[in-house]
């Protein structure tokens, strides 16, 4: 598997985190659906959250482009550190893994407003 590092936004606890993913072929098409679950590490049992079309959480965009949405709830529950997700498509059988993880740092902002009041 190659690796490859990005720069992008880092998820601040407690606000709406959105990533648009860009691939170089036409990979989306339209009534395409995906799954996806976020873990604080590939090895780890628990499920952060799960992530869908359905539930508006991976929102295709066009055909080359799809929108990852965490809700400032879903945030709220992370912890500093990193969190890790890969998608897999489900319209198609047998469902597709789209071949690719992400690590995504995860930080305590200075300012928490009201939903991680709880921090």
């Amino acid at each position: 598997m190659t690796t490859s590092l990005q720069e992008g936004p880092v998820i601040l606890i407690g606000y709406e985190y959105r990533l648009q993913l860009q691939a170089e072929a036409d990979l989306f098409p339209e009534g395409a659906s995906f799954v996806g679950q976020v873990r604080s590490a590939i090895s780890t049992a628990t499920v952060v959250a799960e992530l869908s079309s359905a539930a508006g959480s991976v929102l295709r965009v066009d055909v080359r482009t799809l929108e990852i949405v965490l809700t400032p709830d879903v945030t709220a529950s992370l912890a500093p550190g990193g969190i890790v997700l890969d998608l897999v498509r489900t319209d198609l059988t047998p469902d597709r893994h789209l071949g690719f993880v992400l690590e995504i740092p995860v930080v305590l902002p200075v300012t928490r407003l009201a939903v991680s009041a709880g921090l």
